[in-house]
């Protein structure tokens, strides 16, 4: 069902876990999975907003998955989208953040502690980053994800912005506990794409030609844009 309201919102629903940000032009939908990590549900054309979108949650037992928990072979992080997967619970896809740790361990498991949400767009320290003339033109969201063995705090933003279709996202970890950790992989995002129809869009060129569109399907396998 088609939202028809403009309005920009943050909508958090206590009783599912659920996180809604609209515009009135995208939805952006994400719940606290049962095992406390962030899952992501829906991202496109904006909807209205309800209590439960527990039914874009894909429950279902599938042979030779690793489950989470013993006797439910429903849930499974391997088949879950997910917004910032780790290393270690069950899911082998590549994660979005991955600590070593002094003895060799690289095991995470984040789990939802809390959330904030803010008027307007932060900076991020040291890094360019989009931004807002006033406040009034965005609204921040911040959850707060905990590894309470490590004593890492894991901080994912996410601005929706109140005249565009676009949200930005960012991702900052803080390292509380007293050992000595050594990132070694931290993404700005992750996004898990629910079907295969999708082309990968980008600009390449030289200087002075970088506005060459390329348009290429995305295929199964890593696909990857650089520059030297």
């Amino acid at each position: 069902e088609t939202a028809e309201e403009d309005s920009m919102s943050v909508f958090f629903h206590e009783s599912t876990r659920t996180f809604h940000l609209t515009n009135g032009k995208i939805s952006y939908l994400m719940k606290v999975l049962p095992n406390g990590a962030l899952g992501q549900l829906y991202f496109g054309r904006a909807i209205r907003d309800r209590e439960s979108f527990d039914h874009l949650l894909e429950l279902r037992s599938r042979p030779m998955s690793a489950c989470v928990y013993e006797g439910d072979s429903t849930f499974s992080l391997e088949h879950c989208k997910q917004e910032y997967p780790a290393y270690g619970a069950g899911d082998f896809r590549q994660p979005a953040v991955e600590l070593r740790q002094p003895n060799g361990s690289r095991i995470t498991d984040f789990v939802y502690h809390s959330h904030e949400v803010a008027a307007g767009k932060p900076g991020l320290e040291g890094l360019p980053a989009t931004y807002c003339e006033s406040d009034g033109e965005a609204e921040t969201l911040t959850v707060r994800l905990e590894d309470k063995l490590l004593g890492v705090s894991l901080y994912l933003s996410y601005t929706l912005f109140a005249d565009f279709p676009a949200l930005a996202r960012s991702a900052r970890l803080e390292n509380h506990g007293g050992e000595e950790l050594h990132l070694t992989a931290a993404m700005s995002l992750s996004l898990d794409l629910p079907d295969s129809e999708y082309e990968l869009v980008h600009f390449s060129g030289a200087w002075s030609r970088e506005r060459h569109m390329k348009v290429r399907r995305l295929e199964q396998g890593v696909q990857s844009v650089g520059s030297v």
